[in-house]
């Protein structure tokens, strides 16, 4: 399938902020918990650029994309990061970055945002598990934050790692995973427009349960690849171990590109529930690489996305 140009969803789409500061006045229980855990000692706006990356969808409720999430490090249910990420430490933060690179060290987070412009950009979110969701992010380009490290020519792949905190992070007692959790691309993945850092979700800061207070999002891959609260960058020459694909080969690769004719070995991954629509909601069909199929698909010219899923 063809994935849509970038200019389908319009700002105009997404709920305006002052509508949503309203809603949240109003918000109580677990929405006004979910809030809570917003980083930074205050709620205000990142004064991020407003482009016109979209993906056809209206985006989902700032509730909704708070209070069901996957951080296995504060639980396994959907609502546990809500209700247990208030308790992970957001400032200061750093990045290590090391590896083949011109300039390993540690990057602070305030230092890197001076460098870099913010955007907003509406993105399809695809979970494995089929659910899906559009979220409005705030972010930057990865390339920029590689481009300050400078990536020397051997690299072929970018290696990154979450924060490891047990005094914080609840679910790390469970080997469900080798900890900490663990993400790669290939370089010229990372390096592609789409992928970005965030630093936010409607222009505001990003919520502790959503991966602050700085995350990876690639939008065309299964959610898992967009590893939360990253501490560390390594730019290496070969495939770098993945904490899904280290648990399971053959059901997550180490592509996991969002992929309707390669079912997951428990189940069909053909079509996807709209978080949001209810217990009852009609199932959609998944777009072949979540709809980005236009941007992306050169990067995969020639390679069997069955084998090398």
């Amino acid at each position: 399938m063809a994935g849509r140009y970038k200019s389908d969803l319009k700002w105009s789409d997404v709920t305006p902020k002052a509508d949503w500061i309203n809603r949240r006045q109003l918000m109580a229980g677990s929405g006004a918990l979910a809030l809570g855990s917003i980083a930074g000692p205050a709620v205000a706006s990142l004064g991020a650029q407003k482009t016109d990356w979209g993906a056809g969808l209206e985006p989902n409720s700032v509730e909704e994309i708070t209070t069901y999430n996957n951080y296995y490090e504060f639980g396994t249910d959907k609502g546990d990061p809500a209700m247990h990420a208030h308790a992970l430490t957001t400032e200061p933060w750093s990045i290590e970055i090391d590896g083949l690179v011109d300039q390993p060290g540690s990057y602070g987070l305030e230092d890197i945002l001076k460098s870099v412009t913010l955007e907003e950009r509406i993105y399809r979110l695809r979970c494995v598990e089929r659910w899906s969701m559009v979220v409005p992010w705030v972010g930057f380009e990865l390339a920029d934050l590689l481009a300050m490290a400078g990536v020397q020519p051997s690299a072929q792949y970018v290696a990154f790692e979450t924060a490891l905190r047990p005094d914080e992070m609840p679910g790390v007692s469970y080997p469900i995973i080798d900890w900490p959790y663990k993400e790669g691309l290939r370089l010229d993945e990372a390096m592609h427009p789409l992928t970005i850092m965030a630093t936010g979700l409607y222009d505001e800061p990003m919520p502790n349960q959503n991966g602050a207070p700085i995350r990876l999002v690639v939008p065309w891959k299964y959610g898992y690849k967009s590893i939360k609260s990253v501490v560390r960058i390594s730019l290496v020459e070969e495939q770098p171990p993945t904490a899904w694909n280290n648990y399971s080969a053959n059901e997550y690769g180490f592509y996991s590109n969002v992929n309707p004719d390669r079912d997951h070995p428990r189940w069909s991954q053909k079509y996807e529930r709209r978080v949001g629509g209810g217990l009852f909601a009609k199932q959609e069909p998944t777009l072949f690489m979540n709809g980005y199929a236009d941007e992306v698909g050169s990067l995969y010219a020639g390679m069997d996305l069955i084998e090398n899923h």
